[in-house]
């Protein structure tokens, strides 16, 4: 199998890790997705120094007075974990993000990205979207050749005229998965905003769930797509000021409600504009999921 979005993704993280390296990034994300499930219950990894918000009970008081520093105890999971990826695959997804990215690359290299730290871990990856007339899932397996079939089948899925809903996914999900599992959606604005509180309601009975939304373009550049029309915006309609402020001002009013509604679940997101963003969002995101969703 040709690792194309494999390839892809290694050699995006290899570069971010070189443009910030005075930061030490390295392997940060690899850190961070780990520590998003340590607790009691769990294997001893390695000492850290205290830092505000962590629990009293995980200090180790002996290393602390040794060293004249607070120091608590860090843990990883024994278990493996159980990561499906819902993706949005409606045609909105083929505009561009506000950094002028196609939305689709972009939710690829986001999910592949951790899809990648995840298989990295020893757990399981899964996928589930919805196509033309039915729903595509992808059962929970280990492996990169997993992973790049996931991504490929999502390429080609997201097509002119994929009218599919995220709701009718999420419904299926609700239906079929007992086990718990860590949902992530990868989706827009408008995507976000469709899914139905009862959904939502739903899921976080039995399951974790994050937020990946990639942005959309700004109504000033040429390829605005119009969800009622199906289409992108006439050149007309981009040189008009007046419409072209109306649409900004509904744009930032739905970016408002978006971060209202997540906010009122506890569900962690990210919004994320262009490749170069990917890594430092993902680790937002899973820091946010580990101190219980705040944004």
């Amino acid at each position: 199998m040709r690792m194309r979005y494999i390839s892809r993704i290694q050699a995006n993280l290899k570069r971010y890790q070189i443009i910030y390296s005075r930061k030490a990034t390295a392997n940060v994300l690899d850190g961070s997705y780990k520590s998003v499930f340590k607790g009691r219950s769990m294997n001893f990894d390695e000492l850290r120094e205290y830092v505000p918000g962590d629990e009293i009970k995980d200090m180790d008081w002996k290393a602390s007075a040794r060293n004249r520093k607070l120091y608590v105890r860090e843990y990883v999971a024994e278990k493996k974990h159980n990561v499906m990826f819902v993706l949005d695959t409606n045609a909105r997804m083929l505009g561009d993000s506000e950094r002028l990215e196609e939305k689709r690359e972009l939710a690829i290299m986001s999910a592949g990205t951790l899809a990648f730290y995840v298989d990295k871990n020893g757990d399981f990856v899964g996928a589930i979207y919805g196509t033309f007339n039915s729903i595509n899932h992808f059962p929970l397996k280990t492996g990169l050749g997993n992973i790049e079939t996931i991504l490929e089948n999502y390429h080609n899925e997201v097509v002119p005229g994929n009218n599919s809903d995220i709701n009718n996914t999420l419904d299926y999900i609700v239906r079929n998965f007992r086990r718990k599992t860590i949902l992530i959606i990868v989706t827009d604005l408008e995507g976000v905003l469709r899914i139905s509180d009862v959904n939502i309601k739903r899921l976080l009975v039995a399951h974790d769930v994050l937020v990946v939304n990639v942005s959309d373009a700004d109504i000033a550049y040429n390829k605005m797509y119009n969800i009622g029309e199906g289409t992108y915006m006439p050149d007309f309609f981009l040189k008009d000021k007046k419409l072209v402020a109306k649409a900004k001002e509904n744009k930032l009013n739905a970016m408002n409600a978006m971060h209202e509604k997540l906010k009122k679940f506890g569900i962690p997101y990210v919004t994320i504009d262009d490749f170069n963003e990917i890594e430092r969002e993902l680790m937002t995101l899973l820091s946010s999921h580990r101190g219980g969703g705040k944004q």
